[in-house]
């Protein structure tokens, strides 16, 4: 059922959330079973004419990019006023409120986080999306997406995105050698704590207490939700852990040295992150570099300054700069 909430005049933000079978089928046998997600659009008065998938990180949901798609959605429509954008904010698999959906079965890889981007738009049968925007791990699944989609796994009817913005989101496989090893570590602290802990606080305190920065320990309590006395985690951790060890094995060198005719790859790297190999940059620039290659697509590599990992927090306003532009060219 869609429930507005009306956050400025003139704004709205429409959101629908998907915890029980859709009207269709995986086969002929099972009910295909669909991922959370939430709509953000400057009026529901208006039909959209385009619309964006935003994937999020390890262990985020799509709330956590709310925000933004706000300022995007409203950016795009300031700019044209035949351009109404819709933004579906997804929550991955073993995320949000998609851990509580049943059916979405093992393995948890990126490979089935893309198909369920896929079984989403057919079973709301909606045309399929212009462009996908993907963080950190929702970066890979983006890329996963777009092969998959060009491959035909979708079957006949699945359109290519106009647009991928993968943002800093390494595109092949990961050295654990190029990381200090902070997300092993959070993962390894998550998984010797108990499945419910005594508050938000107490958990905070915790994890600053084992070395975390106190921003770090901050975002991992608000993945917390009330259960009795307690709080639990929001998010199906050995499920995420399991996405989080295939993101590191998934490698689309092959999608960026070929990318589909008609297929923009944007990759954003932020300036302050430490993920990224010097091979791997120069790599992405050669590409980025080369002319246009007949029938195929192209990449295109953008640096944000002033930003580490996280950056929708840190530079949202360089973020959006880079773009929403991308986006009012596809009007």
């Amino acid at each position: 059922m869609a429930r507005a909430l009306r956050n400025k005049p003139g704004f709205h933000l429409l959101a629908r959330f998907l915890n029980s079978p859709s009207p269709g089928f995986l086969g002929s046998l099972r009910w295909l079973e669909t991922i959370a997600y939430e709509e953000v659009r400057v009026s529901t008065e208006r039909p959209y004419n385009s619309t964006a998938f935003v994937v999020h990180g390890l262990l985020g949901s799509g709330r956590n990019w709310r925000s933004f798609s706000r300022n995007l959605a409203a950016t795009l429509s300031n700019s044209s006023s035949s351009s109404d954008w819709r933004m579906v904010l997804v929550d991955q698999r073993n995320h949000g409120r998609s851990a509580e959906v049943e059916g979405l079965y093992p393995p948890h890889d990126i490979v089935n986080a893309a198909q369920d981007l896929a079984n989403l738009v057919k079973s709301q049968g909606w045309a399929w999306p212009d462009v996908v925007m993907g963080h950190s791990l929702g970066g890979k699944v983006a890329l996963q997406f777009a092969e998959s989609c060009a491959r035909g796994d979708y079957g006949e009817s699945a359109a290519l995105p106009k647009q991928l913005l993968v943002l800093d989101s390494v595109p092949g496989k990961v050295n654990p050698e190029n990381s200090d090893g902070e997300v092993e570590k959070v993962l390894e602290t998550l998984q010797n704590l108990p499945s419910s802990v005594p508050s938000r606080k107490w958990l905070v305190n915790h994890m600053m207490e084992l070395g975390f920065s106190k921003s770090l320990s901050n975002w991992i309590g608000s993945n917390l939700k009330k259960s009795g006395e307690h709080e639990t985690w929001a998010f199906n951790l050995e499920g995420a852990v399991q996405m989080f060890n295939s993101y590191r094995e998934t490698d689309y060198w092959s999608l960026l040295e070929h990318p589909p005719q008609g297929t923009e790859i944007t990759i954003v790297r932020a300036e302050n992150s430490d993920r990224w190999d010097p091979d791997v940059i120069q790599r992405l620039e050669s590409l980025a570099a080369r002319e246009g290659n007949g029938p195929e697509g192209k990449v295109s590599v953008h640096v944000l300054p002033k930003a580490g990992h996280w950056v929708h927090v840190d530079n949202p306003k360089g973020l959006l700069d880079i773009v929403a532009p991308k986006l009012a060219s596809l009007g």
